[in-house]
């Protein structure tokens, strides 16, 4: 497997309940500062048992085929939406601190 996307996959591990990252988060916190894309097509390939639902945009849209199911599932964790439908990032981003495992 790409190192890189072991890389992603042990962040993506972390993010609590309750919290988002997104892509240029994860991509800054693994020292990529232009690999936004490139976690996206980590993402792509990620295993199911991973909270691939807590990746979200930048600017917390949730776009794509799985949007509606990824959103629901965010909502049941209490994640906020702003009233233009995209996460409130100030208050749910999660950048990646240190967690006890």
């Amino acid at each position: 497997m790409n190192p890189f996307y072991e890389e992603v996959y042990r962040f993506v591990k972390k993010i609590p309940y309750g919290k988002v990252a997104s892509y240029s988060q994860i991509a800054w916190a693994l020292g990529r500062l232009n690999g936004a894309r490139a976690v996206g097509r980590a993402m792509k390939y990620c295993p199911e048992s991973l909270p691939a639902h807590r990746v979200v945009r930048a600017d917390g849209e949730i776009v794509g085929f799985t949007a509606v199911e990824r959103k629901q599932r965010l909502l049941a964790e209490g994640i906020v939406f702003k009233t233009n439908g995209k996460i409130d990032m100030k208050q749910c981003s999660w950048h990646g601190e240190k967690e006890s495992s």
